[in-house]
């Protein structure tokens, strides 16, 4: 099986915010960085947007691949459009995940990262006791290709999120084969 990457157990900020705390920890302090920007417009104008039919396209490709090559450097995400996913299924899909992030700690702990691995439910990518942590927990999971996927996430997923996880690998692998 393949392996993306490690990580170190941290505790999870959803049940660190439970607890009354007068000062943010200092792992998670970042002052090598910018204060975040509540609400400009300005720069949300100026995410990259990357065309899924564009990188499909032989007229266009190379330019929407520069694009991308830009996001993944310079911003580390994007957003993409022309996918093909509908609106009504993403927003279903974005309910299911939030009910799953609104699960107790205790279920949540089912989907824990094991050591050494960045699947499941934790932080992604921390390699040391003093590294400095994103104020946030994530769940992450490799669905396709099937043969990649952990047997401990998966198959234990609240069964409307792993439905919609299959309908959309289903639809993809049916959009690659064609």
């Amino acid at each position: 099986m393949a392996k993306i990457g490690g990580s170190l157990l941290v505790p999870c900020v959803q049940e660190l915010v439970k607890n009354p705390m007068l000062v943010v920890p200092p792992r998670y302090i970042r002052p090598d960085q910018d204060s975040p920007i509540n609400s400009d417009d300005t720069l949300i104008s100026q995410i990259p947007v990357i065309d899924m039919q564009s990188l499909l396209s032989e007229e266009s490709m190379d330019s929407e691949l520069a694009k991308l090559d830009f996001a993944c450097k310079e911003w580390g995400f994007f957003q993409l459009v022309n996918h093909g996913v509908s609106s009504a299924f993403l927003e279903k899909l974005k309910k299911e995940v939030q009910g799953f992030f609104n699960l107790s700690m205790e279920e949540k702990k089912k989907y824990w990262q094991h050591p050494g691995d960045v699947e499941g439910f934790g932080q992604a990518f921390v390699v040391s006791e003093e590294q400095k942590l994103d104020w946030a927990d994530i769940f992450s999971m490799i669905t396709l290709p099937v043969h990649l996927r952990k047997p401990h996430l998966f198959p234990k997923l609240p069964p409307l999120l792993r439905f919609s996880l299959f309908v959309l690998d289903m639809d993809l692998q049916t959009k690659r084969a064609n």
